[in-house]
């Protein structure tokens, strides 16, 4: 669903759930100039906080080795940035899908 979410924004899906020694990343995408990388939360209630709450530091910084590594091995040269994609599944079996741009930088 994230996927599909973010394509329909004009994102060019280049992995879904990479994974390397260093960890994992949902979905790795580019957008014009822009290689993004973007973890999905989903929740089914907001009882301890908002999806993207969960992306804690210790979350943000596997994430980033997991980035280092993925450029370093594909040679990459553009912009990077990290993205959160909060899911919220409603009762009635839709969602409500929240995109945050830039949601955590390297230090």
């Amino acid at each position: 669903m994230a996927a599909a979410y973010l394509e329909n924004h004009g994102y060019r899906i280049l992995e879904r759930n990479y994974r390397c020694k260093q960890g994992e990343i949902d979905i790795i995408a580019q957008k014009c100039d822009v290689l993004v990388f973007i973890e999905v939360k989903t929740r089914r209630t907001l009882r301890y906080g908002t999806p993207g709450a969960a992306v804690d530091y210790k979350k943000q910084q596997r994430i980033i080795r997991s980035a280092a590594w993925y450029i370093r091995c594909r040679d990459v040269n553009m912009h990077c940035r990290f993205d959160v994609v909060e899911v919220l599944s409603m009762p009635s079996g839709s969602a409500k899908i929240n995109h945050i741009v830039n949601a955590f930088e390297v230090n």
